[in-house]
């Protein structure tokens, strides 16, 4: 039932939204350039790896030595507008349609985070990963990563349809509200470290 409300919901909202998409997509290629979109491989059911799709939020600026500078120099006005509105996570809708993600679930963190969970953590992993997730509508980006994965194992085990569309109805009133798009003194979020690591910071 899960997977048949993603492809159904995916499917029209990608329909009703192609204009608007496309209208993104030139407003992202003329603020931000090339290329569109932001793909990374992420870790979905069980870890296995998947090419997931945003609309790029930063610019490529670099320093002198080449390296690109830190996420708060690079994120624009109108990139932290696409985030704090979640209009990037709209292209996820290719990837909840294809059935790498669903529309509700723990979110897609980065591969090289696997081997720091805990077991308990790992749990994150018996569920597709979300556009959206229960994390996301307690708190988002303002949560630590342990609240965060707590949450993300709770989803895990209480997991429903109505469950589900509480979710999305509460992601549409953070959205509204703008609340915890990013951690206190960071862009984004502070990369994860491990539980060890995160507790001695």
């Amino acid at each position: 039932m899960k997977r048949l409300c993603d492809i159904l919901v995916s499917a029209v909202a990608m329909a009703l939204l192609a204009l608007p998409l496309l209208w993104l997509t030139w407003l992202v290629r003329r603020r931000l350039g090339g290329p569109v979109f932001f793909v990374q491989t992420r870790p979905g059911l069980h870890g296995r790896p998947f090419r997931m799709v945003k609309f790029r939020t930063m610019t490529d600026a670099r320093g002198c030595d080449g390296r690109l500078l830190p996420d708060a120099d690079r994120l624009t006005t109108f990139g932290r507008f696409l985030r704090s509105s979640s209009l990037d996570e709209l292209p996820g809708l290719w990837n909840v349609l294809k059935g790498d993600m669903s529309l509700v679930g723990p979110r897609p963190l980065l591969m090289e985070y696997l081997p720091l969970y805990t077991p308990e953590q790992a749990r994150r992993h018996e569920v597709r990963p979300g556009i959206t997730g229960w994390a996301q509508v307690n708190g988002r980006n303002a949560l630590s990563w342990e609240e965060k994965f707590r949450l993300d194992v709770w989803y895990v085990e209480h997991h429903s349809l109505w469950l589900d569309i509480r979710i999305l109805w509460l992601t549409v009133c953070k959205v509204l509200f703008r609340d915890g798009i990013s951690a206190p003194g960071e862009a984004t979020m502070p990369r994860f470290t491990g539980v060890q690591l995160e507790r001695e910071r």
